[in-house]
């Protein structure tokens, strides 16, 4: 990979060779700052601002406070000069005078570089024109830059290295910084809305012993002690099911999951889901648990239910709610229940110029009219529920309706954002499905090595009480609530092709 070679000295830009050589002065004058582990930190940038906002211009506080962070500007003016230092929580001017730091400490502030990591105690006060300072008193370099900070880096142009080189990004558009803190933000709320709920936050397997039918692809891996290939999980269903029928019944995990296919601005091959179940409730319970969590976030994040997404109001305040054949009839005018045979459905499919799926039956038929037709006319949050049971092999068959399921996705902004069923948990029903399933995905590509996953059947068996479970992309929730129009604006390491 060409971004991890190291640099030679040919390559490397006047300004580094320079920086390079003031280092080298520094360890040979006994100064090498690599060699400091630590600094006393007592005061932030905005906490100080915040705390003197209404000290007048060129009035003394006679508080003295040491400070640590990144020198983003310098002005040097003969005896006295202006910096500004960045730390965690923001800017901040420090005013460096001769007199006061005495002249060997001024000389070497001097030659210190933009992007140079200092720590300084001062005393705190406002300059005439109106700005809060810190006048200091003593200077120690605690990290030289090496590399010399682009002097832009932002914009269209600049993304793919933004995403690359995520330091510098952080580095240079402090507001990216709010994006994550958010995102922490909503994690931490999530957290907090379900525990107050009563589910336990739980951890199971990353690395899984086979390759299950679900359509997702796995990454593959090989563990040498046991001699096996080994699966990444492409989700933690079948792991907290088997926890409820342990008597665990409320159960949350916040993990990361991995699939090896496509990238665009909405999927990353590895990303963050929060999947939850919930003993003795359906899907409905799942509805009213989504909805009174959406809202909760929309105030909590954005300060209103009316949040702004890419241009567009969403009101995450009102939710509709339709079936999947509602939907269909609402968009494209045609009723599934005029269907009476499969072929009937086909022919409608071709009438309308909708693609037919691998095995194309009714439903499976019915989820393409509503992926053609009616996906990207739902941009207010919209549950969409009862789906075909072609398509949902782990939720529960409707009971007035078999060919139909306990199942829901929502949508907000034409993209869906999570799923939820009445979980099946009639171990023969379960076993017939899984086995169909990996049929089709064998009769499609006869070298997958899919398997039927007969452990959770056996669980099955002991009994799981009716449960509703819900699983939800983080990475696309933080994209709404942070107005980011990318996957990669909301993952700090984002995917990316190596350079070559």
């Amino acid at each position: 990979m060409e971004q991890n070679k190291p640099q030679t000295e040919q390559e490397l830009t006047q300004q580094a060779t320079v920086r390079r050589q003031k280092l080298a002065d520094l360890c040979e004058a006994g100064h090498n700052p690599f060699e400091i582990t630590k600094y006393a930190q007592d005061a932030y940038s905005a906490d100080l601002k915040n705390e003197f906002a209404d000290l007048p211009a060129e009035a003394e506080t006679g508080k003295i406070v040491s400070l640590a962070g990144r020198m983003m500007s310098k002005r040097i003016m003969g005896k006295a000069s202006f910096a500004h230092l960045r730390d965690q929580k923001g800017d901040i001017q420090i005013f460096v005078k001769r007199d006061l730091l005495g002249d060997e400490a001024y000389a070497a502030f001097k030659k210190l570089d933009i992007g140079d990591i200092i720590g300084v105690k001062g005393e705190v006060f406002r300059t005439k024109m109106g700005e809060i300072s810190v006048r200091i008193s003593e200077l120690t370099l605690l990290s030289k830059s090496l590399l010399p900070l682009p002097e832009k880096f932002h914009g269209l142009t600049d993304r793919e290295a933004r995403y690359r080189q995520r330091y510098v990004d952080l580095i240079m558009n402090p507001e990216v910084k709010d994006t994550f803190v958010k995102r922490s933000l909503i994690l931490k709320e999530i957290r907090a809305y379900l525990d107050e709920k009563g589910f336990l936050e739980v951890d199971t397997p990353i690395l899984t012993p086979f390759e299950i039918g679900a359509s997702a692809r796995p990454f593959y891996t090989h563990h040498n002690t046991l001699n096996m290939d080994m699966v990444l999980r492409i989700e933690t269903e079948l792991y907290l099911k088997r926890l409820i029928v342990g008597g665990m019944d409320r159960v949350y995990e916040v993990g990361r999951i991995f699939r090896n296919e496509g990238m665009d601005p909405k999927h990353n091959p590895e990303f963050t889901t929060i999947e939850l179940y919930q003993a003795f409730t359906d899907f409905h319970g799942m509805m009213d648990l989504v909805e009174e969590m959406y809202k909760r976030l929309a105030l909590k994040v954005c300060g209103s239910l009316e949040i702004t997404y890419q241009g567009k109001q969403i009101d995450m305040g009102h939710w509709e709610r339709l079936t999947m054949v509602e939907a269909v009839k609402k968009y494209s005018g045609v009723d599934f229940n005029d269907w009476k045979t499969d072929e009937d459905a086909i022919a409608a499919a071709k009438e309308h110029h909708v693609e037919l799926p691998e095995v194309p039956t009714k439903g499976a038929i019915l989820a393409e009219f509503f992926d053609a037709f009616v996906e990207d006319k739902l941009i207010q949050p919209t549950f969409i529920y009862d789906y075909p049971v072609e398509i949902s092999p782990l939720a529960k068959r409707k009971p007035t309706d078999p060919a139909f399921t306990e199942r829901f996705e929502y949508f907000i902004d034409c993209t869906e954002y999570g799923n939820a069923f009445s979980e099946l948990n009639d171990p023969i029903d379960q076993k017939a499905r899984f086995e169909r399933q990996v049929a089709e995905r064998k009769a499609i590509e006869p070298d997958c090595k899919a398997q039927v996953d007969y452990d959770y059947v056996n669980a099955l068996e002991y009994g799981l009480p009716p449960t509703g479970g819900l699983g939800f992309g983080v990475d696309r929730l933080v994209m709404l609530l942070t107005d980011s129009a990318s996957i990669r604006d909301v993952l700090l390491f984002p995917t990316m092709k190596p350079i070559d």
